[in-house]
């Protein structure tokens, strides 16, 4: 890992441990050693209240690469999340994680949780990543909120 990598997320940890929105969280995971993999972090981003996304905590993981930050980090539900923008093995497709399109090396962790937090309330209809839920969304949207707040059941903050 570069020591400028390493560096910054080291201070994106600590600033998040300062100062972070309420109900989110992220941390690095574990290592097989025992420390902390800062390239691997776990990360849970809740449901904005009056949404039909409201009581789930949407837990996803972000790997780092190397030449963070650079690059972007890759942000990941579990595989079959429904969501227009989150393809069907869980990746987030949003343009603040895109290298091509909106990613910055000055974006921080609280930006892209706030970021997907955004986005699973508002879907970007230009970047579907998922069919089924996209068409639900475009066509049927009764079917959609159904599917949303049930899987809002499923993550629920009990």
């Amino acid at each position: 890992m570069s020591s400028l990598c390493l560096n910054r997320l080291q201070e994106e940890r600590k600033q998040w441990r300062k100062d972070h929105p309420f109900g989110f969280y992220a941390k690095p995971n574990k290592s097989s050693d025992g420390g902390l993999d800062l390239m691997n972090w776990s990360v849970g981003v809740p449901g904005k209240p009056n949404t039909i996304w409201a009581g789930g905590l949407y837990k996803l993981t972000i790997q780092f690469p190397e030449e963070y930050p650079t690059k972007p980090p890759k942000c990941k539900f579990a595989p079959n999340f429904w969501h227009p923008n989150v393809y069907p093995s869980g990746t987030v497709c949003l343009s603040i994680l895109n290298e091509d399109e909106g990613w910055k090396p000055a974006i921080t962790i609280k930006q892209i949780l706030l970021g997907i937090q955004n986005l699973l309330d508002d879907p970007n209809p230009e970047s579907p990543a998922q069919a089924d839920a996209f068409n639900a969304f475009k066509k049927d949207k009764a079917l959609y909120e159904r599917k949303v707040r049930l899987q809002a059941k499923e993550y629920g903050v009990s």
